[in-house]
C-alpha cells in the first residue's frame, strides 16, 4: 500500500492485495488519512447523456448499473468532467473490511476518493503492489497484471493533488434491508395498535363519526364517495404504471453498448411519446440496437436522416 504523510493528514492507496500498513509511520496511531481506491473496490461507467447536471444522473444509477453487478448491497456516486459523466457502484461493506483487514479504522478516516478521479493525469503505466499495475484505457482507469506492463513506474502518491470528489462510505449498507423491516414490522404495531385505539374510542363516542369522517375526508382531499375514489386511484395507478414504463425504457437506452462512433445525441418525452435520436448510426447498422430493443419488448416506430436515426415509443 502506498503512503505518503505530512503534519495533518496521511494519504493511503487501498488495495486488498497491498499490504497492511502501520499508521504509527507517521509518530501518531490516531492520525487521520485519506483513503484512495483501488479500481478492484468498485465498478465504473464514462457516459455521455443528454443531460446537464450530476444530480439528474444520480436518479438513473441503479438502473444503469441494474445488468452489470454481482448480487450485494450496493452504493452509487456520480461526477462531470467536462461534458462526460463518470458513475461508480460500490459495496460500503467490502470497502469498511478492506480498511479493516489493512489496519485503518473508519474512525481515522478523513475522506476516501475513487483512484478514477484522483490519478486520471497519469501518463503510462504506473506500480500500485507487485501484482497489480494502473494505466488509463479512453479515459478509464484500469488495473492489470504487473507483468501485462513493461517499464511501469512505481505510484508516487506524493505527487496527487486531491480532488473534490470523495466517497460517502455508509458502515450498516449491508444491513440495511432487514434494519427497514424491522422500522417497518415496528410500525405497523403501532399503527395496529392506534387503530384499535382509535375504533374503540370511536366506538363509545359515536355521536362523533360523522364529524371524524368529514374531517378526515377533508385532511387527505379524499372525495364524498367510494366510486369517486376508486377512480381516483385508477387514475394514480396508471400515471404509475406509465412512469415505470418510462423508467424501464430510459434504462434500456442508457445501457446500450454503443460502437464508438455513435452516441445519443437527445432524449425526450413529448405527449407521451419517448424520443430518442442517435447519431453515427447508418441505416442498416442498427440491427445490434433493435435486438435489444425487441429483447425487452419495447414497440417503437423509427426513421432514418443522414446519419441520424429517430426513435419514437408511445409509453
Amino acid at each position: 500500500m502506498f503512503t505518503i504523510f505530512n503534519k495533518k493528514l496521511t494519504t493511503v492507496f487501498l488495495d486488498p492485495q497491498s499490504p497492511n500498513i502501520a499508521l504509527d509511520e507517521a509518530g501518531d496511531t490516531k492520525n487521520k488519512v485519506n483513503v484512495i481506491l483501488s479500481p478492484s473496490l468498485y465498478w465504473v461507467k464514462k457516459l455521455s447523456l443528454p443531460v446537464k447536471y450530476v444530480r439528474q444522473v444520480k436518479k438513473l444509477l441503479p438502473s444503469i448499473f441494474e445488468d452489470t453487478l454481482p448480487e450485494g448491497h450496493y452504493s452509487y456516486a456520480a461526477y462531470k468532467s467536462e461534458d462526460t459523466f463518470f458513475v461508480f457502484a460500490y459495496e460500503d461493506k467490502r470497502i469498511l473490511d478492506t480498511m479493516a483487514k489493512k489496519g485503518i479504522a473508519p474512525s481515522n478516516v478523513a475522506n476516501v476518493y475513487f483512484a478514477q478521479s484522483e490519478l486520471a493525469d497519469i501518463k503510462g503505466a504506473v506500480r500500485i503492489n507487485e501484482q497489480q499495475s494502473l494505466y488509463l484505457k479512453e479515459g478509464l482507469l484500469v488495473l492489470v497484471p504487473s507483468d501485462w506492463i513493461k517499464d511501469a513506474a512505481d505510484l508516487d502518491i506524493s505527487q496527487i493533488s486531491l480532488s473534490k470528489n470523495t466517497v460517502a462510505l455508509q458502515q450498516y449498507a449491508h444491513i440495511v434491508d432487514n434494519t427497514i423491516i424491522y422500522k417497518i414490522a415496528t410500525v405497523l404495531l403501532i399503527i395496529s395498535l392506534l387503530v384499535g385505539t382509535e375504533y374503540f374510542i370511536t366506538k363509545q363516542k359515536s355521536e362523533g363519526i360523522l364529524e371524524s369522517k368529514d374531517a378526515l375526508f377533508a385532511k387527505y382531499n379524499l372525495k364524498s364517495t367510494m366510486m369517486q375514489n376508486e377512480s381516483m386511484l385508477k387514475k394514480y395507478q396508471t400515471i404509475h404504471e406509465k412512469q415505470t414504463a418510462l423508467r424501464a425504457h430510459i434504462s434500456c437506452f442508457l445501457t446500450l453498448k454503443l460502437k464508438d462512433t455513435e452516441k445519443i445525441s437527445l432524449m425526450s418525452l413529448k405527449n407521451d411519446t419517448l424520443v430518442v435520436e442517435f447519431e453515427g448510426v447508418a441505416q442498416g447498422k442498427e440491427t445490434g440496437i433493435l435486438r435489444e430493443l425487441k429483447a425487452q419488448n419495447i414497440k417503437y416506430k423509427s426513421s432514418f436522416n443522414d446519419q441520424t436515426w429517430h426513435v419514437e415509443i408511445v409509453i
